[in-house]
């Protein structure tokens, strides 16, 4: 079986075949990263996120694992989309986060209040914090391929991940109203992710 570096290569060359075997494999993945950001423009997104990957070949690193370049990428497109969203004002991944940027988030909720204000609280970190947990707790990347995601140091994603998860307990006992919330620890965030991710790749897969 041709790993994802041969299909890109043969994309790049024409073989749309290829072009489509590497979009199945991967659909699952670009789909979950930008549900939880720009749910309104995903199939837009995915597909621009795609094309980038055929075309932008002089920006491929070949140190770099498929997975990795491929969300490098699709950050890159979610930034542009907000870009466009707010007319050219660039956006501070640092600072900013998606609830601040995109005011549909505000409807995106889950049934399961554990996991409502599980998004709700992703959605309320700095942009780059949320991709780092997603990108570690959703799609199983390890700190260093989260660092080339973000272009950052080693030890920048390291930081970002535990002061990502610091804030995300905060925010979430801040949506607690007056039911009791449970405390966000490494366990039940494991077992959270793992639910919702399944929730997505439902959504994904459904015609």
């Amino acid at each position: 079986m041709p790993d994802d570096f041969e299909l890109l290569d043969r994309w790049r060359s024409g073989d749309r075949t290829a072009g489509n075997e590497l979009f199945e494999r991967h659909f699952g993945a670009v789909y979950r990263f930008f549900r939880n950001k720009a749910a309104d423009a995903i199939d837009d997104l995915t597909q621009r996120t795609f094309l980038a990957c055929a075309e932008h070949q002089s920006a491929f690193r070949q140190e770099a694992s498929f997975r990795t370049y491929l969300f490098a990428i699709a950050r890159n497109e979610l930034r542009a989309h907000i870009r466009r969203l707010h007319r050219g004002v660039d956006v501070d991944p640092q600072t900013q986060s998606i609830m601040d940027l995109v005011v549909s988030m505000r409807q995106r909720l889950t049934d399961a209040e554990d996991h409502r204000r599980l998004l709700f609280g992703l959605c309320q970190l700095p942009l780059d914090y949320q991709i780092a947990l997603e990108l570690h707790y959703w799609e199983g990347l390890t700190v260093e391929e989260i660092a080339r995601v973000l272009d950052v140091p080693l030890g920048t994603a390291k930081s970002r991940l535990r002061r990502g998860r610091d804030r995300l307990a905060r925010n979430v006992a801040d949506l607690g109203d007056d039911a009791p919330i449970p405390e966000v620890t490494l366990a039940n965030l494991d077992r959270w992710s793992s639910e919702i991710r399944a929730k997505l790749d439902a959504e994904s897969q459904a015609p």
